[in-house]
Protein backbone atom coordinates (compact mmCIF):
# COMPACT_ATOMS: atom_id res chain seq x y z
CA UNK A 1 0.00 0.00 0.00
CA UNK A 2 1.29 3.58 -0.92
CA UNK A 3 1.27 6.74 1.25
CA UNK A 4 -2.31 7.67 0.01
CA UNK A 5 -3.89 4.19 0.48
CA UNK A 6 -3.69 2.33 -2.79
CA UNK A 7 -2.50 -1.20 -3.25
CA UNK A 8 -1.61 -2.13 -6.93
CA UNK A 9 -3.97 -2.31 -9.58
CA UNK A 10 -5.23 -5.50 -10.07
CA UNK A 11 -6.45 -4.34 -13.38
CA UNK A 12 -3.32 -2.89 -14.88
CA UNK A 13 0.51 -3.38 -14.03
CA UNK A 14 1.49 -0.76 -16.40
CA UNK A 15 1.33 3.07 -15.83
CA UNK A 16 -0.40 4.12 -18.84
CA UNK A 17 -4.20 5.06 -19.72
CA UNK A 18 -6.18 1.78 -19.49
CA UNK A 19 -8.28 3.98 -22.68
CA UNK A 20 -5.53 5.51 -25.20
CA UNK A 21 -2.43 3.99 -23.83
CA UNK A 22 -0.90 7.35 -23.70
CA UNK A 23 2.00 7.31 -21.18
CA UNK A 24 3.18 10.73 -21.05
CA UNK A 25 1.49 13.65 -19.74
CA UNK A 26 -0.56 13.82 -16.34
CA UNK A 27 -1.86 10.28 -15.80
CA UNK A 28 -4.77 10.16 -13.20
CA UNK A 29 -5.85 7.63 -10.70
CA UNK A 30 -9.36 6.37 -10.97
CA UNK A 31 -11.02 4.11 -8.59
CA UNK A 32 -13.26 2.50 -10.67
CA UNK A 33 -15.89 1.65 -7.76
CA UNK A 34 -16.63 5.10 -6.55
CA UNK A 35 -18.62 6.73 -3.66
CA UNK A 36 -18.95 4.92 -0.66
CA UNK A 37 -16.80 2.01 -2.67
CA UNK A 38 -13.47 4.59 -3.32
CA UNK A 39 -11.36 2.89 -0.11
CA UNK A 40 -12.26 -0.77 -0.86
CA UNK A 41 -11.13 0.31 -4.65
CA UNK A 42 -8.02 1.67 -3.33
CA UNK A 43 -8.19 -1.16 -0.77
CA UNK A 44 -8.47 -4.00 -3.24
CA UNK A 45 -6.75 -2.54 -5.84
CA UNK A 46 -10.16 -1.78 -8.20
CA UNK A 47 -8.56 1.26 -9.91
CA UNK A 48 -6.96 2.30 -13.04
CA UNK A 49 -4.48 4.94 -15.13
CA UNK A 50 -6.41 7.28 -16.78
CA UNK A 51 -4.61 10.36 -19.10
CA UNK A 52 -5.94 13.61 -17.44
CA UNK A 53 -8.56 13.85 -20.67
CA UNK A 54 -10.26 10.66 -20.66
CA UNK A 55 -10.52 10.98 -16.84
CA UNK A 56 -12.47 14.44 -16.99
CA UNK A 57 -14.39 12.96 -19.88
CA UNK A 58 -15.47 9.83 -17.32
CA UNK A 59 -16.50 12.78 -14.91
CA UNK A 60 -18.31 14.51 -17.32
CA UNK A 61 -20.88 11.69 -16.96
CA UNK A 62 -20.00 9.45 -19.45
CA UNK A 63 -22.66 6.64 -18.85
CA UNK A 64 -21.55 4.10 -21.37
CA UNK A 65 -17.63 4.53 -20.45
CA UNK A 66 -18.01 4.80 -17.19
CA UNK A 67 -19.93 1.07 -17.44
CA UNK A 68 -18.01 -0.55 -19.20
CA UNK A 69 -15.30 0.50 -17.89
CA UNK A 70 -17.12 -1.19 -14.36
CA UNK A 71 -17.99 -4.55 -16.08
CA UNK A 72 -13.94 -4.89 -17.49
CA UNK A 73 -13.21 -4.58 -13.52
CA UNK A 74 -15.87 -6.65 -12.07
CA UNK A 75 -14.54 -9.41 -14.19
CA UNK A 76 -11.00 -9.17 -13.33
CA UNK A 77 -12.22 -8.29 -9.65
CA UNK A 78 -13.95 -11.96 -9.82
CA UNK A 79 -11.20 -13.63 -11.25
CA UNK A 80 -8.52 -12.02 -9.08
CA UNK A 81 -9.78 -12.87 -5.83
CA UNK A 82 -12.35 -16.35 -7.00
CA UNK A 83 -15.55 -14.20 -6.54
CA UNK A 84 -19.33 -14.86 -7.56
CA UNK A 85 -21.36 -12.32 -8.68
CA UNK A 86 -22.80 -12.94 -5.23
CA UNK A 87 -19.54 -12.05 -3.58
CA UNK A 88 -18.54 -9.51 -5.63
CA UNK A 89 -22.07 -7.86 -5.35
CA UNK A 90 -21.20 -8.22 -1.11
CA UNK A 91 -18.26 -6.54 -1.83
CA UNK A 92 -19.66 -3.64 -3.92
CA UNK A 93 -23.20 -3.56 -3.55
CA UNK A 94 -24.19 -4.61 -6.93
CA UNK A 95 -23.07 -6.72 -9.76
CA UNK A 96 -22.21 -4.43 -13.46
CA UNK A 97 -22.59 -7.50 -15.62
Amino acid sequence: MDKNGYNPSIVQDIEQCILCGRRTGKLDRHEVFHGAYRSKSKKLGCWVWLCHEHHMQLHQKTPDLDKNLKMFTQNVAMTHYGWTVEEFRHEFGKSYL
